[in-house]
């Protein structure tokens, strides 16, 4: 791997050596979309713990096709491919495991404490500043291979307007410039342990309501607040916590809901 000299290749791998991501860091000056790209490598065999990241990301996204604004030198661009014996029914425990590595490698570096709305979004207050991507090719009964895609906006110094009232940075929220190496690094260490304790069989009912606990706990979002809920033509209530598979309940006068795939927006 080469990398620009924001990124150097030699450290971040010595760095991961206890990982599944050493030796297979794929660094890219530019590219359309690293997700895009991850899903792409799974297809051709591509291993398990493989790394794209970029400097730049000409058509970045986020859940629902949204664009995620991904300019050079600005942010961490980075999609992970896993290969976990898993039913896809238990992918959600992968982006939910995802933004607490990304909460953890935050806080690490920064001191700050990022705010998890779920399923993927990363907050400081009522910004996003960072968003998580999870994406399979899977079997009725099995995951063939998962993408974890991470956006985290660490030196963007503004936004476009039609932004500006929603998206916010760590250079914004602190006025300091933040290494982007040291957050790719704290973040591949976390998202290692976070989702390393999923793969044990003996285990995994412990993992989970572990990642059910820490998730309620870092985030002001699943209790209490009332939104705005995207799918099924989209409904308004109050968070009710998660289930025991990690969905969001919102209770509405109807009764309880469950939130499996729509966006969820404060009101």
């Amino acid at each position: 791997m080469t990398a620009s000299s924001t990124f150097e290749a030699s450290t971040i791998d010595a760095s991961l050596r206890e990982t599944p991501f050493s030796g297979k860091l794929h660094f890219f000056p530019s590219i359309h979309s690293t997700n895009t790209h991850a899903m792409e490598a799974g297809e051709h065999g591509a291993p398990h713990g493989s790394v794209f990241f970029a400097d730049e990301q000409t058509a970045g996204r986020g859940r629902s096709s949204h664009q995620w604004e991904s300019p050079a030198g600005c942010g961490v661009y980075m999609s992970v491919l896993l290969r976990p014996s898993i039913a896809p029914g238990s992918a959600l425990w992968y982006s939910l495991a995802a933004g607490l590595a990304a909460h953890d490698a935050i806080h690490q570096v920064t001191t700050l404490k990022a705010d998890l709305r779920w399923p993927n979004d990363l907050m400081l207050g009522p910004k996003k500043f960072g968003g998580i991507l999870t994406e399979m090719n899977a079997e009725a009964t099995r995951i063939r291979y998962l993408v974890i895609g991470i956006g985290i906006n660490v030196l963007h110094p503004a936004f476009p307007p039609e932004l500006s009232s929603i998206a916010t940075s760590l250079l914004i929220e602190t006025g300091l410039p933040w290494s982007r190496q040291e957050i790719l690094i704290a973040l591949l260490q976390s998202l290692h342990r976070e989702t390393d304790v999923l793969t044990d069989p003996a285990n995994s009912d412990t993992a989970q309501r572990n990642i059910l606990r820490r998730v309620e706990a870092m985030s002001t979002w699943v209790r209490g607040r009332r939104v705005r809920v995207g799918e099924d033509q989209g409904y308004t209530g109050t968070t009710d916590g998660l289930d025991a598979r990690g969905f969001l309940r919102v209770r509405t006068p109807e009764g309880i809901r469950t939130v499996f795939s729509g966006g969820v927006r404060d009101i």
